[in-house]
């Protein structure tokens, strides 16, 4: 994993260097790609481009369920509210957790009847019934409410204090692994996950890394493998492998537009002055 890191490292300071979150429209179209990665490993079948037009555009995608529509218009809409909450530093609560989780499912959720009462998880309420995926049997929900002010405090008190950008790094992938492995809510767990890693990276200036959709078998993968190995080291290594994919795609991206405008370049020069005959 250290070998990972440094490479990571070195990728951030070319991507710094070549300023690319200076580029014209490129903060809209990353957070565009993170919803449409983060809710098409949900089950959103909207293409990327369907995507741009949802957002930019408010254009549906012809064919396709609302629910798919809503479940991106709400990401998008708490993608928003996780940036501007760790831009303004906002200490990470419980509270915090539950708005984040309530925009996430505003209009996709709905009310739940059980023997212990009843939990809107349209309004961020934790569940009050327990769940399963696959093989794994998530905490008992009477645990809930404790161990997510635990993981709270224990997040919000390593958030404040002075990182390093691959320790930063780090702490937003524990972050994104030990919420879903407590799977608080009903519905809307990796999502939720996803963007409280983004909270993480966005608190301390990094680029926000997305799970590519392609990769989702890997990801569930090294969920499921951390947990019955109780090695953490899976995850974060996974992980690290994504936001390396993700910087190179960046910079690639830049290299590839600066080699195309040189050549264009040259071309206008090489042409300066000739006459053409035909």
């Amino acid at each position: 994993m250290k070998e990972n890191l440094e490479n990571i490292i070195q990728l951030l300071e070319k991507y710094n260097q070549l300023d690319i979150q200076q580029a014209i429209d490129w903060e809209k179209y990353n957070l565009y790609s993170i919803v449409h990665h983060s809710t098409s490993i949900e089950g959103a079948s909207l293409t990327e481009i369907e995507t741009q037009l949802l957002l930019d555009e408010g254009i549906t995608a012809k064919g396709k369920p609302l629910l798919h529509h809503q479940m991106q218009t709400d990401h998008y809409n708490a993608l928003l509210f996780v940036k501007n909450a760790a831009k303004e530093h906002t200490p990470f609560t419980t509270d915090l957790l539950k708005q984040i989780a309530g925009l996430v499912m505003k209009n996709t959720g709905s009310i739940h009847n059980t023997a212990m009462g009843s939990f809107d998880t349209g309004k961020g309420d934790f569940r009050l019934l327990n769940v399963y995926a696959g093989e794994t049997r998530f905490v008992d929900f009477s645990k809930v409410p404790e161990m997510v002010k635990q993981y709270c405090n224990e997040l919000n008190s390593a958030l404040t204090g002075k990182l390093s950008k691959d320790a930063a790094l780090i702490l937003s992938f524990d972050a994104q692994f030990n919420l879903v492995s407590i799977h608080p809510f009903e519905d809307g767990n990796g999502r939720v996950s996803r963007l409280v890693m983004n909270f993480v990276q966005h608190y301390h200036s990094l680029p926000l890394c997305n799970v590519f959709k392609e990769d989702k078998a890997e990801y569930i993968e090294a969920l499921v493998d951390t947990r019955k190995s109780n090695d953490i080291a899976i995850f974060r290594n996974f992980m690290l492998s994504q936001y390396k994919k993700m910087l190179e795609a960046e910079i690639s991206k830049v290299m590839n537009s600066k080699k195309t405008s040189a050549s264009k370049t040259d071309h206008k020069s090489n042409n300066k002055g000739l006459t053409l005959f035909f």
